[in-house]
């Protein structure tokens, strides 16, 4: 079920995003500063290297990539690898960096940020959005992680991974959300919430840190439906890909292991991916200017 992509090790790979004009599955290494693009048939890799703290990319219309840094938003060269950083929300707070993000279906990037040392509610959901304006959306925040929105995009869901939990917020299309309730609960024993995607269904697949899986999620009842099991523990994030946007491909970290657990975790950072799974994922959505 479950094969190989790309035994890049990634430190902390994470924010997975299928390029459907290129035909390519972009990750990240947050640590590493770094973007890969690769072409799932050639096998080609291309590597961008930022120099900077990365928690989160998403493709802008013109095909570049718009960042969520440790220094604020910025937009990167595909070519060059330049970076633009044209706002940081937290000039003042040093000691925090982005996470994880993602783009809205009207084309906004929202992104959260967290302290480097993890420091509860010291974090905040900011929404960038066109002309580059910029609004809080979520406060007190710890680990800023899983984004995504219905089908219907009628709700938006996001993890907060130190509640262990996926909320829903109602909607609108004009950015704004109210209305927060509960809707997934992990148990201990199943780790941690991290990164997330949803399906045409409208189910929700999570990524469990120390977890050892991937699993698929009803909202509406808060039933867990799959789970599919990886060979490493850190398991950060997941997103649908391919022609028919039915590959779930699935970022995972080597960060936080011990060199035992590393020489049995050999595969951990590399990129998965779970071929042909009978869903169907949503097209990312891509940043508007």
């Amino acid at each position: 079920m479950i094969k190989i992509v790309s035994e890049q090790k990634c430190l902390l790979g994470e924010g997975p995003v299928w390029d459907a004009s290129n035909h390519l599955i972009c990750w990240i290494d947050i640590l590493k500063g770094m973007i890969y693009a690769l072409d799932p048939d050639s096998g080609f890799l291309k590597t961008i290297t930022t120099n900077r703290v990365l928690g989160a990319v998403c493709i802008c219309e013109d095909g570049n990539f718009l960042g969520a840094f440790q220094d604020g938003f910025g937009f990167i060269d595909r070519n060059t690898g330049a970076v633009n950083i044209v706002s940081d929300p937290e000039r003042h707070l040093p000691g925090n960096r982005f996470n994880d993000g993602k783009c809205d279906p009207s084309g906004r990037f929202w992104a959260g940020t967290m302290s480097l040392t993890e420091a509860p509610a010291a974090g905040t959901v900011y929404m960038l959005g066109q002309a580059l304006s910029i609004s809080r959306k979520i406060e007190g925040t710890t680990i800023s992680n899983g984004m995504t929105w219905s089908p219907d995009q009628r709700f938006f869901y996001f993890i907060d991974s130190t509640t262990g939990s996926v909320v829903r917020y109602h909607y609108d299309q004009s950015g704004e959300i109210s209305g927060i309730k509960t809707v997934v609960e992990f148990v201990p024993e199943d780790g941690i919430p991290d990164g997330m995607t949803v399906d045409t269904e409208g189910m929700l697949w999570i990524a469990h840190w120390n977890g050892w899986q991937v699993s698929r999620w009803d909202p509406a009842t808060g039933k867990k439906l799959l789970s599919i099991p990886l060979p490493v523990a850190n398991v950060t994030s997941c997103t649908f890909g391919g022609e028919k946007l039915q590959d779930l491909y699935i970022t995972t970290a080597r960060k936080g292991l011990t060199a035992a657990e590393l020489n049995e975790q050999h595969l951990a950072g590399s990129l998965f991916v779970w071929e042909n799974t009978g869903y169907t994922g949503i097209p990312a959505f891509e940043y508007k200017k």
